[in-house]
């Protein structure tokens, strides 16, 4: 199966240095695309995270960035078919549950991708306190 590969990268992000915002891998064939996503935080358009210390802020953030990359490939939150999130503390994830919430119905109403959380040590940006990666497909 023949397949081309676009990295996709929309001006209304941060510039990436050194990776791309996401990998789209397009099969002529079918016509099936699969969007690879990097890590997104809570970052602005300047590449300053946002919501300093607050993990509901930069989940939205993040949210917001991947449905820029969304629509940059031509799709929606409804393609996505599985999501890791990284969180710097578990005590912050769970009294922001609610939060999380209203963030994740705001962006995904009832879609449910497969999903994972992992506690880590830290993220590349010591600001941030959230990163979510993932793919979707369509």
């Amino acid at each position: 199966m023949t397949s081309k590969k676009y990295p996709i990268n929309p001006a209304t992000l941060s510039k990436p240095v050194g990776f791309a915002h996401a990998w789209l891998v397009h099969y002529e064939a079918t016509q099936a695309r699969t969007l690879y996503l990097a890590g997104a935080c809570g970052y602005d358009r300047e590449g300053r995270i946002t919501a300093v210390g607050d993990i509901v802020g930069q989940m939205d953030r993040a949210m917001a960035n991947i449905g820029e990359i969304l629509s940059a490939a031509g799709m929606a939150f409804p393609d996505l078919v599985q999501l890791n999130l990284y969180v710097t503390s578990r005590g912050d994830y769970a009294t922001a549950r609610q939060g999380f919430g209203e963030v994740w119905k705001r962006y995904c109403q009832r879609h449910y991708p497969a999903m994972a959380m992992f506690m880590v040590a830290g993220l590349f940006d010591p600001l941030a306190v959230i990163e979510i990666q993932g793919i979707a497909a369509r």
